[in-house]
Parts: C-alpha cells; structure tokens; sequence
C-alpha cells in the first residue's frame, strides 16, 4: 500500500504527503528573498516532497528572530516571495509560508554567529510580548503591548496574509509555537496579564484567535490554513498537551485545516525528552479531534514515515534537518514517485 499517495485540502493538490519543515536560512537581507533561498527550496521541491513550508517571515520587522529572517511586512517583498513560490510549484511541491512574529525572543543574531541578543547598541531594536518578562535574564526586558499594540500584530498578520496570497503560496500557516509571540501569549509562564489578554484559558487564546480571524478574512476560502503550535512547554505549570487538544477543537471550528504539531521553546531550562519520533503522540492526539494534523520531530527514516500514516498518527509527515542533509530523500527512498525526467537516467 501506497500510505505516502496523492491526497487534496481543499482546491490544493499535494503529490504525497511528505513536507519540509520550516527551517530558518538567516540569508535574507532587510527581509527580501536571496539566491540562496531560491536555489534551498527549488532543490527540496526537485527532490520530491508534496509540500515546503517556507521558513517563518516576519509580519513586522521588530518580529524577526535576527536581522537575517524574511519578511512579509512590505510590499517590496512580494516579488521575490512571486518568484519563490513559482519555482516551489514548477517542480511538483505546494509552497506554503510561515506567518510569524517572535516576540521575546527576537532580535537575536544568527546561530552561526553565537545566536546572542542584541541589544539596542548593537543593531537589535526593542521587542515585545505579552508581560515584561524576558527569555533569558542577560536579555533586555520586553515592552508589554498594550491595546493599540495587539491591534498593530493583528493587523500584521492580516496584512501579510494578503502578500502571501498576491505571491502565489497555496498554504499559509500561523506561526504559534517555539516560544515566539503567540505562543507566549497561550503559556501561563510567559502571560501574567491581568486584561482579556491573559489569565484564564479563553483570554491566554484570544489573541491567536483574533489572529487567525483575521487572517481568515483576506485567505481565499479554498485554500489551506496551519497552524503551527508547541503541544506543552515541558514544564510544571505551562503549556500542556491538554490545553493543545483542546485548542485544536476551537481552531477546527474557526476554519484551521491543519495543527502542525510541535513543541516546547518557551522555557530555557525545559527538560525535552528528545528521540526518534517525540513529538509524535501529540499529532495522534490532536488528530483525534477531527482536524488533519502535520508531525514533525526526528522523523528520519522511510520506514518511520509509513508508520505514521499507516497508523494514522498524522495526515502529513514534515522531515526538518534530514531534507538538509539529504534534498533527494524522497527520490531515493519512495522511487516510485515521479522522478524529473532529467534525472531519469540515474535512476536504479
């Protein structure tokens, strides 16, 4: 049995139901899309996989975890995101794009650079969250958005979602985990406000809800929506799974076609149990719910993946760091999908 076969959301298409994960390329200069970006992603699509999360792009310029992160805040970036989004599809994958704002935790450097903080002397800028509390404690502390604020990152989302579509990206997908700005605001750890922001569960969900209702108004109807999301913070009195489930029922009847399940991010110190296939039993779980869901985590293997969706623990299988070592695994390790007629004569 064919379990990685064709499948549709909506109007969309997808060849199997393997994905690339985002992963940051920290190439991009004042958001725009480089040629490295180009070449990245064309290279995973001409490998084989039905679907490529573009890496997360920053809804306003204060919202990207370095200086290097795409953006979506102006106009300007569309036609590189245009062009993007067109070789993705010329070579047989969905393009897909994260909707993101970090929060707390941006204006940071890139990894290659020791990934630091920086500070308003050293080319950072003054970031926000949902109470003044910072990632770490040698950060500078974030500014508490207020009314007018939260009403600025709403209609940042909102905006961006208009230029993804005027792109041609066929999935737009929320960005709401790995500690960023809307995850902050679901975590009791990182939300000690006191308004209709924070506090009880339904406040501490209203602004992703807020969000994806905006985003809503301007994404066509028949073209998919994610949502990204960490399922617990692994920590006593944060974040848990329970509160993703039951979240995953709230966004199912806002018109989200997919949880793409993740985790932790919002807490320094967390004990994650890393391993083969993780994160695995949070996708099952929120699939329970009746919403499609994405797994992701130390998924490596052929063997893996068909168990996944032969056991229906997730509808889409998302690889991260083995389609960076590996942009062909798809084409080496399912040979019965279509292979480019250029690389037919390699074909064994």
């Amino acid at each position: 049995m064919n379990v990685i076969k064709q499948f549709n959301i909506k109007s969309v298409s997808f060849r199997n139901r393997i994905g690339m994960a985002p992963m940051c390329q920290y190439s991009a200069h004042n958001g725009l899309v480089a040629d490295w970006h180009l070449q990245h992603y064309a290279s995973r699509a001409v490998g084989g996989v039905g679907l490529i999360i573009v890496e997360a792009a920053g809804v306003v310029p204060e919202g990207r975890i370095t200086p290097y992160d795409l953006g979506l805040w102006n106009d300007a970036h569309v036609s590189g995101l245009k062009k993007l989004a067109s070789l993705i599809k010329e070579n047989g994958a969905v393009p897909a794009i994260q909707l993101a704002h970090a929060g707390r935790k941006a204006s940071h450097d890139k990894p290659s650079n020791g990934g630091k903080f920086l500070s308003l002397e050293n080319g950072g800028w003054q970031t926000v969250a949902p109470s003044p509390i910072a990632f770490e404690k040698s950060e500078d502390t974030p500014l508490e958005l207020d009314a007018i604020g939260i009403s600025s990152v709403i209609s940042a989302f909102r905006d961006a979602a208009i230029r993804v579509h005027k792109a041609g990206f066929q999935v737009a997908e929320i960005h709401a985990a790995h500690g960023y700005l809307l995850h902050q605001f679901l975590s009791p750890l990182s939300n000690k406000r006191k308004d209709e922001y924070g506090g009880s569960y339904e406040n501490r969900i209203r602004l992703l809800l807020e969000v994806v209702d905006a985003v809503k108004s301007v994404w066509p109807d028949e073209l998919p929506l994610f949502v990204r999301l960490s399922a617990t913070d692994w920590t006593i009195g944060g974040w848990t799974e329970e509160d993703t489930v039951r979240l995953a029922s709230v966004l199912k009847s806002k018109g989200v076609d997919v949880i793409d399940c993740s985790s932790g991010g919002n807490v320094l110190d967390a004990k994650i149990p890393v391993g083969p296939g993780y994160q695995l039993a949070f996708s099952e779980n929120v699939k329970a719910t009746g919403i499609m869901t994405a797994a992701v985590g130390m998924i490596t293997r052929k063997d893996q993946i068909e168990n996944v969706l032969k056991y229906e623990q997730a509808d889409i299988v998302l690889l991260g760091r083995e389609l960076l070592r590996n942009p062909y695994f798809v084409m080496r390790e399912f040979p019965e999908q279509e292979w480019p007629e250029q690389y037919l004569r390699s074909k064994r």
